[in-house]
């Protein structure tokens, strides 16, 4: 498998991830080309260009496509496309149009990933991918740790200045400076008037 891609039926693709190494440009020229060979085979759910085969499969107002070798075996193609349509509807909870696809754009990307590698199909199922979507990661766990007491640190400081602010400000006005600084309080060298 070269390429997974979600479009719609007017050939605008939401969502596509390359497994192999293919440049951007010819991926793009593929799926471009994949809308107008689909206009003429209604009947089946494969189509050929000389380069590729198309191995798609309509799924509400959207279109799941694999851009795959035309040597691969296309019963295994079938059986990936049924896991991805799977993926879809699972990461696209409720009605599957343009809005939820590309609002849960990263949670496909991560379980197309986990579907196939390197250009193969994994040997997984769709437990397999939510456990492996949903697994904690140790080094993110103490990352967000270090970051939450960074931050406690901050508005500790944070408070404490303002506190020390305050008290100045409290024994300055108590001297009889009027809420205002004179040059020889030493603060910046700016004088306020009185």
């Amino acid at each position: 498998c070269f390429s997974a891609a979600v479009l719609t039926k007017g050939g605008k693709v939401l969502l596509a991830r390359q497994f192999v190494e293919m440049s951007r440009m010819r991926i793009e020229n593929h799926l471009a080309t994949f809308p107008k060979l689909i206009g003429t085979e209604k009947q089946h759910n494969t189509v050929e260009t000389a380069e590729v085969r198309y191995v798609y499969r309509p799924i509400e107002t959207l279109l799941l496509v694999l851009v795959t070798n035309k040597h691969s075996n296309i019963v295994e193609d079938l059986e990936t496309l049924r896991l991805f349509a799977r993926v879809l509807t699972e990461y696209c909870p409720g009605e599957l149009d343009e809005a939820a696809v590309c609002r849960n754009a990263f949670e496909l990307v991560f379980a197309f990933d986990e579907v196939v590698a390197l250009g193969h199909k994994e040997n997984v199922t769709m437990h397999d991918i939510q456990v492996n979507i949903e697994m904690e990661s140790h080094e993110e766990k103490l990352a967000n740790m270090i970051r939450q007491s960074k931050e406690r640190e901050a508005v500790e400081e944070m408070k404490r200045k303002a506190r020390t602010i305050a008290r100045e400000n409290r024994s300055h006005s108590a001297k009889g400076g009027g809420g205002g600084y004179s040059p020889s309080d030493g603060r910046d060298g700016v004088s306020a008037m009185v």
